[in-house]
């Protein structure tokens, strides 16, 4: 748990940076520009992993001109503040949900429109097609910033205090959602009644009956302890959802050719530690919940849960013209890896 005083101590050396942007100047120390990176993740997350990384190479190749100073645990806020920070220019680099990029660019809203992969395979291979995610990065240029790399957040499942083995189990149950209209309206497809609210007020309310179940990534259970109070844990894979590395388009536009290409590359090799150790961290925590935590792992009929919500796929697309070519392109790419399953 990071100290009140650490919190204290970063806020005012970010106030002291909002005032110096303000300026129109940079934050300089020791002759070195200052790289300042918000996430909000514990040390051992490998999202925190991959920014080591990131800061590893950024500073083997432009040590003499910049430090990159990484700020864990939320300690400059939440992501939605930390992003308006990163459009000031307060701080350079956060890593985001997409949830909290839809307010900024709607197409991003795509990745909450339940079962838009077909696999994780896909998933993996429409985000690592790099020339086409830029049109996508590239969109929220007008608010001053832009997604340079992304970070695989998971999939998410459904977790209760009962088993969940068919979409009529979910029938009366009140399941915590992210604060996204998709994700209510999916949940409520399922017959379920969706509940949003903020992810650290979900071990209480499940503990105290406020809600039955949540959904999310495995680490979920172990990390914020919620195995503790939800021993089902059902593989119905709704939804997969990636976390994006945004940085302040001031910064990126202000770097030299050179600069900018250590910059990318830096980004892209976090990108390849985070996968490796997201993968490590999923399998250590379903070892973790089973074994310590007692919690049940439940595969299921994903096909079941998929029929209920697909007509959200046609509403979604008639209320929002900007992700249409990006699902037709997700689509394109499910249609060609079918032989493969």
């Amino acid at each position: 748990m990071v100290s009140v005083l650490m919190k204290k101590l970063a806020i005012a050396a970010v106030a002291g940076a909002v005032m110096v942007s303000a300026s129109g100047c940079s934050l300089v120390t020791s002759g070195k520009r200052i790289i300042r990176v918000s996430h909000a993740q514990s040390e051992t997350h490998p999202e925190h992993l991959g920014m080591l990384a990131f800061k590893e190479y950024v500073e083997e190749h432009l040590g003499d001109k910049y430090e990159v100073q990484i700020f864990p645990n939320e300690i400059l806020g939440s992501a939605q503040k930390a992003i308006e920070l990163t459009q000031t220019g307060a701080i350079d680099f956060v890593i985001a949900g997409t949830a909290n990029l839809e307010t900024f660019a709607d197409v991003y809203e795509i990745f909450s429109m339940p079962y838009l992969f077909d696999s994780e395979e896909v998933y993996r291979s429409v985000m690592e097609d790099t020339d086409y995610m830029e049109n996508i990065y590239k969109s929220t240029d007008e608010a001053g910033f832009r997604v340079v790399t992304w970070y695989n957040a998971g999939t998410r499942n459904f977790y209760a205090k009962t088993p969940i083995n068919t979409p009529e189990d979910l029938k009366g149950k009140k399941i915590r959602v992210q604060q996204s209209p998709a994700s209510v309206d999916m949940v409520n497809a399922f017959g379920a009644a969706a509940a949003p609210m903020g992810f650290g007020e979900v071990y209480t309310a499940i503990q105290q009956g406020v809600i039955d179940g949540a959904e999310n990534n495995e680490l979920a259970l172990t990390n914020n302890k919620h195995g503790e109070v939800a021993k089902y844990y059902t593989y119905n894979k709704h939804q997969m959802v990636p976390d994006m590395l945004v940085a302040n388009l001031k910064f990126l536009n202000s770097l030299s050719p050179e600069e900018l290409q250590v910059f990318k590359e830096a980004a892209a090799l976090s990108t390849e530690v985070e996968l490796v150790e997201w993968d490590k961290s999923i399998k250590e925590a379903k070892q973790i919940a089973a074994h310590d935590m007692g919690v049940t792992f439940i595969e299921t009929d994903v096909e079941a849960f998929k029929a209920k919500v697909l007509p959200l796929h046609q509403k979604m697309l008639e209320n929002n013209p900007k992700i249409r070519d990006f699902y037709q392109y997700i689509q394109t790419v499910n249609d060609s890896r079918k032989g493969d399953h």
